[in-house]
């Protein structure tokens, strides 16, 4: 009967101790699923960056006194090029983030908006091509940050459900930020030729 005893709670030691491992694991699933889909974010945004260079060095052969203009984007690629650990993520952060990434594109609309004076540039298939690109970048931005978001609902969700709140205060699993729309911005600039 002792033995028979022994037996059963080795089993149900044995079972609490895959369960705990099992739902430790599962929060680290998630928790690199956040860091994976801000990987692909910055992936996104590193192709807009290095498009820029490109896109200043064929204007500045059609446009060359509108030095200013390109300074601007030159001076806004170099603000939105900043790092984010996603291991400390906060709102602040991501608005900080956010808000240089729509300087960049509010000054790589101006360019844009050049070909409008320069009839030769707006014909230019260098110029049209990276505007392409960059168009296709701008919408890859905005399903790697969907992506990016609902990583982080699914985090989010897993660190504050029962049972696994109890894990994820215990071994540190904090909650991540979300990328946010700030106040007056839900409009996407518009580009007109």
């Amino acid at each position: 009967m002792k033995k028979k005893g022994l037996i059963i709670t080795a089993v149900i030691v044995a079972v609490l101790v895959i369960w705990s491992i099992s739902l430790y694991n599962g929060l680290v699933t998630k928790e690199e699923g956040v860091s994976q889909a801000w990987s692909q974010v910055e992936n996104q945004y590193q192709r807009r960056y290095d498009l820029i260079p490109n896109l200043v060095n064929t204007v500045k052969g059609y446009a060359a006194h509108e030095k200013e203009t390109l300074d601007a984007v030159i001076a806004a690629r170099a603000n939105a090029a900043m790092r984010l650990d996603v291991e400390n993520l906060t709102p602040e952060q991501v608005a900080e983030f956010e808000k240089a990434q729509r300087e960049l594109m509010k000054a790589t609309t101006s360019v844009f908006a050049l070909a409008e004076a320069y009839p030769d540039l707006k014909a230019n298939t260098n110029f049209r091509d990276l505007q392409a690109q960059i168009e296709g970048t701008e919408n890859r931005i905005a399903v790697a940050r969907k992506d990016f978001n609902d990583a982080v609902k699914n985090y989010n969700l897993k660190i504050k459900r029962f049972p696994s709140n109890i894990f994820a205060g215990l071994f540190g699993f904090e909650k991540k930020a979300y990328f946010e729309i700030q106040q007056g911005v839900e409009a996407v600039p518009t580009v007109e030729f």
